[in-house]
């Protein structure tokens, strides 16, 4: 099979969506290596996120001046014209988008919706971004063949929001990046608490700091908590309310902020820490807290939603509105080894159902239904 991809976050995003697109195409044509992959990128990146290995991994951009210049405008139905002369199949919409036009070129459409964020939580987002979000989902949803939700949550928001029939949502979960199930030694753990001066035990949350991911809630756990709190991830405003409660309440010296880590650095980080927390009010998925479970880094996130699905049945749950249940939950796998080790056992065999080769056959199933 010949399958094309909206390619714009393989080589332009560093994290979420483009950690997603890039490993589905990396265990895709490491475990079917006989089709080609075919990616559509509008543009030349600044940053080598990914290299195409030219044997059945392709980068396309556009080729005329007028895209060259015009490349959203490519994105949106220029490439159609590309995907033609490639002899495309199947094209995959990685991010919630797929171009105009492909059923008139006799092309099947795949179309990934990692969740409605800005249908659930309008106010982190401006009135016009939502529009423009709410009309390439709901257009891509139902132009697609086949609609991959990344969790059970995400398709019945999906189904709910809009108005998809469910039979046509297929729930194939994400997995993570290879460097996550890799073992490091001591000394690597060592070098890492050396380089960013970290204590000898601390709790870890990793992920965007901004509301949505509510990471102040587990800041206030610290008044009562004999432990350090590593905070790995971007900055938005919401940081700053998260320093100014540190500074008032005089936290500092409980709460270590870090960014710009390789990926080997973070998977160290990841085995090195005791607890992760991640009290998110609401995600489509969850990717740290598998990389955490394959860690084997006991996992403390919300109740309902999402989380359950991504943490199993033996991670901790808790109010993501009460600190009195996080802290006791923090306290609690601080001091009870057995339960800890129970937890990091029971993670760790049941995160194996997100592994690559899982996720890569059901993903061509899909491809083949199509094809056929």
């Amino acid at each position: 099979m010949n399958i094309g991809f909206e390619a714009k976050r393989i080589f332009h995003n560093k994290t979420g969506l483009g950690n997603y697109s890039r490993d589905l195409v990396r265990l895709l044509s490491q475990y079917y290596p006989e089709n080609h992959y075919y990616l559509y990128n509008p543009k030349r990146s600044n940053d080598n996120l990914f290299e195409a290995n030219r044997t059945n991994v392709f980068e396309k951009k556009p080729q005329s001046p007028f895209y060259k210049k015009f490349y959203n405008l490519w994105r949106q139905k220029g490439v159609v014209k590309d995907l033609t002369k490639d002899g495309i199949t199947i094209f995959h919409g990685l991010s919630g988008e797929i171009p105009s036009g492909l059923n008139h070129a006799n092309i099947k459409s795949v179309v990934t919706i990692h969740d409605l964020i800005f249908v659930k939580f309008p106010n982190l987002y401006s009135f016009f971004d939502r529009k423009i979000h709410f009309y390439k989902f709901n257009k891509a949803a139902h132009q697609a063949d086949v609609v991959i939700a990344i969790s059970e949550q995400t398709k019945d928001d999906i189904v709910e929001f809009l108005k998809i029939d469910p039979e046509k949502i297929k729930v194939i979960y994400q997995g993570c990046h290879a460097i996550f199930k890799k073992v490091f030694t001591e000394s690597d753990k060592k070098k890492i608490v050396s380089k960013y001066n970290l204590p000898k035990e601390f709790i870890l949350n990793v992920g965007t700091i901004e509301t949505r991911k509510n990471i102040l809630l587990a800041v206030k756990t610290l008044h009562n908590i004999n432990t350090c709190l590593v905070i790995v991830g971007k900055e938005t405003d919401y940081a700053i309310e998260v320093k100014s409660y540190i500074k008032k309440h005089n936290l500092e010296h409980k709460v270590i902020f870090l960014k710009g880590l390789t990926l080997e650095e973070l998977a160290i980080l990841y085995q090195q820490a005791k607890i992760f927390v991640y009290p998110s009010l609401y995600e489509g998925f969850g990717i740290p807290i598998i990389e955490a479970l394959y860690s084997k880094t006991p996992v403390i996130t919300t109740q309902g939603g999402v989380f359950p699905e991504a943490g199993g049945p033996n991670s901790v749950y808790i109010d993501p509105t009460n600190v009195l249940d996080l802290e006791k939950a923090i306290q609690k796998l601080l001091v009870d080894k057995e339960f800890r080790e129970n937890m990091i056992q029971k993670g760790f065999e049941f995160v194996q159902k997100f592994n690559d080769e899982v996720i890569a056959n059901k993903i061509i199933a899909i491809y083949k239904s199509l094809d056929n």
